[in-house]
């Protein structure tokens, strides 16, 4: 019980914390998304701006879209909101010797980072929806509700989850003196070749590529977001999409407890 009750503890002094801070959240969660749903739904359609394949239309590409970005929003959210706070505990703030005080485990105070992390990334997407949802020109509307509310509910709690497992290893892992690859060398490439603008199915004629993102934890956010929430389109097997998704954030998040314990104790 002493446990359980300073988990708590330790949770809600990081909401607190993000209560105290929602301002600079909503506006590093909004403004990523706000932009490329201006650019890509609202002023590619006003100039006549086409899509090429199976995007042509704007409203499809719109469709494709709005999944898409709310996994871009979770993912960047998650890794954001663990892995660049433990890398200031580490090196410079060293707030992290304060927390290994406290009447638990190690390892717990790693859960409740991840835990903490993937709140706000669960509250991200709500933030995002709407934007993505609604920002849009005339003609270029998404088709887009949820078809599939387990699913949906499934996708946006273990995409939180393993985004946050991620930002945990990163920030354990990173030379604090090397943060600036942390978006550069990793949340970019992963964007970009996370089925984000394109369904995973699209890749066909591209076998290489096809199978080689399927490293990439994103393209399974993507996935799992676009089969609940637009079934009209390709997607993978739900069954792989939740396979990847349940058994990824228990893998990544034993591997990322693992290293965030030894970084303690050294």
């Amino acid at each position: 019980m002493t446990g359980l009750h300073t988990f708590g503890a330790m949770l809600a002094r990081d909401v607190r914390v993000l209560r105290r801070q929602f301002g600079q959240f909503l506006l590093r969660t909004i403004m990523q998304p706000l932009l490329f749903v201006f650019v890509f739904a609202y002023v590619f359609p006003k100039i006549g701006q086409g899509f090429s394949g199976h995007n042509e239309s704007p409203a499809n590409f719109t469709t494709v879209l709005v999944p898409g970005l709310i996994a871009v929003a979770i993912n960047f959210q998650g890794i954001q909101a663990v892995a660049l706070p433990l890398v200031q505990e580490f090196s410079v703030s060293k707030e992290i010797e304060d927390r290994v005080l406290a009447p638990v485990p190690v390892w717990m105070i790693g859960l409740e980072k991840i835990v903490a992390g993937a709140l706000q990334s669960v509250l991200a997407s709500g933030v995002v929806f709407p934007i993505v949802y609604l920002v849009h020109a005339h003609g270029a509307e998404p088709h887009v509700h949820v078809n599939d509310w387990p699913l949906f509910v499934v996708a946006i709690v273990f995409a939180s989850l393993l985004a946050s497992a991620g930002g945990l290893l990163i920030g354990t892992v990173l030379d604090p003196r090397k943060i600036t690859l942390l978006f550069s060398v990793i949340v970019i490439p992963i964007t970009f070749l996370g089925c984000v603008y394109y369904p995973w199915a699209s890749l066909s004629p591209i076998p290489w590529l096809k199978y080689f993102v399927l490293l990439n934890p994103l393209v399974y956010m993507s996935e799992g977001l676009r089969a609940s929430l637009t079934p009209q389109l390709p997607h993978m097997p739900i069954w792989a999409i939740t396979l990847a998704l349940v058994g990824g954030s228990a893998a990544l998040g034993l591997l990322a407890l693992r290293t965030f314990s030894n970084r303690v104790v050294t």
